[in-house]
Formats: C-alpha cells, structure tokens, sequence
C-alpha cells in the first residue's frame, strides 16, 4: 500500500512539472510594434494600433536581433518589435523582446 501512494505521488509531481512550462506559456501573451524610447528598465512602445503604452522588462528578459542576444540598452526608436508579457505579482513584466525584420 505504501508503495501505491508513493508512485501515485511521484507521478503527480512528475505530471505537475511536465505541465508548468505550458501554464506559463498560456498565461504569456504576445504583441508586436514599434520601440518609442528605453528608459533603464522601461519599454515604451506604439503597438500596431499606433497607440502608445509603457511595459517594465524583467533584468533576464531574453532580448533578440537577427538570432543575436542583445542588451536593452540597445534597442533604437522606430525598431519593429515583438513582445512576451508575462502577468507576475499583479503586474505585467515582459520577459522576451525581439526585434523583426523591417517590411
């Protein structure tokens, strides 16, 4: 009998790791648009509906241009962005920026 709830624990707790990225991954949202200014650890950015809005990105947010990690610091005013938010502690922090190829 100890045996059966031990596996049955165990596989519960395998079964609740396996599904976490994918809970997170649900709970991430995407949008894309254009950088309007850096500011320490604050993106403010015009999204495709050319409205202007601010987002705070975490210090190990992953930030990407042509497959290259890249700094905050870095990204340029008018750069065609792409953005994961990620709801954390009742705030939105973007976790993921990259930087697309200009149309």
């Amino acid at each position: 009998m100890m045996r059966r709830t031990m596996l049955l624990a165990v596989t519960a707790f395998a079964v609740a790791i396996w599904a976490s990225p994918a809970i997170a991954e649900d709970a991430a949202k995407s949008h894309e648009g254009k950088v309007v200014k850096v500011e320490e650890n604050k993106l403010t950015m015009t999204g495709k509906d050319g409205k202007e809005h601010s987002h705070m990105v975490a210090k190990d947010a992953k930030i990407t241009k042509d497959g290259k990690e890249h700094k905050l610091a870095d990204l340029e005013a008018g750069a065609k962005i792409k953005v994961t938010v990620v709801k954390k502690d009742d705030k939105e922090w973007v976790t993921k920026i990259e930087c697309l190829k200009s149309e």
